[in-house]
């Protein structure tokens, strides 16, 4: 059998060629020119998420003004994400409700990842009751603690975000303070810090809570050296029934 011969392929023209070159070295310029952009922007943008902190901040801030010119009423969503310079939907990535930011805005803004280190048990705990009444003498705080216990009764699943978000930090707080005095043998250092710092919270932060939120009642100095002071006695007490 007879092969069919093959013809060979017409060689292009040379204007051909050269404009294949042309652009090949466009595309690779372009992928040179995307790459080196890309690493500017990653390397000034730095570690971390320092454009969702900021946003953070600026709708926290944003919130914190409306509550005080407007009040909670007054206060919406739009509003705060206009003022904020975002969006709405960006707002309710972090928060669920308008009584969930700000609660986050007004009752407990973000503070310091530590508590005070002042030496002694009495102190910390003092510095750590002071930062709490400075979070719920806040303008419009009572209001807003007052729609956020409402609207837990209406929505169970509130109130696993309020522990997780904000309880969840005091007591860590707590525990790291008592470990510290049991460092200082201040306490027992047999002590089940789980329990303690849950029980601790629970007198210290609901004291607090309660007597300026639910009573309506000023913390002065002498309220929280009170509280302070019935805090010790009970965590320096026996851990054992007597008999």
């Amino acid at each position: 059998m007879r092969r069919a011969e093959i013809s060979p392929k017409p060689e292009e023209p040379p204007v051909m060629i050269t404009f294949r070159i042309i652009r090949l070295q466009y595309e690779t310029r372009v992928s040179i020119l995307w790459l080196y952009i890309r690493t500017v922007t990653i390397t000034r943008q730095g570690p971390g998420r320092p454009r969702d902190r900021e946003i953070d901040d600026a709708v926290l801030r944003a919130a914190r003004e409306l509550l005080a010119e407007t009040g909670y009423d007054g206060v919406t969503m739009d509003e705060t994400a206009v003022r904020a310079g975002t969006s709405k939907a960006a707002i309710y990535r972090r928060y669920r409700s308008k009584a969930e930011l700000l609660f986050a805005a007004a009752v407990h803004p973000p503070g310091p990842s530590a508590p005070a280190d002042t030496g002694t048990l009495h102190g910390d705990l003092l510095a750590l009751a002071g930062r709490i009444r400075d979070d719920l003498a806040s303008p419009g705080a009572r209001e807003v603690a007052a729609h956020l216990i409402a609207e837990i009764g209406r929505a169970p699943d509130v109130a696993d975000r309020l522990r997780e978000r904000f309880v969840a930090f005091e007591r860590e707080q707590i525990r790291d303070v008592l470990a510290r005095a049991a460092s200082r043998g201040e306490l027992e250092p047999e002590l089940d810090p789980d329990a303690d710092r849950i029980a601790a919270h629970a007198l210290l932060g609901g004291a607090l809570f309660f007597t300026t939120m639910v009573i309506g009642d000023d913390l002065d100095d002498g309220v929280l050296a009170g509280v302070v002071a019935v805090l010790i006695r009970g965590l320096a007490a026996p851990t054992t029934p007597p008999g």
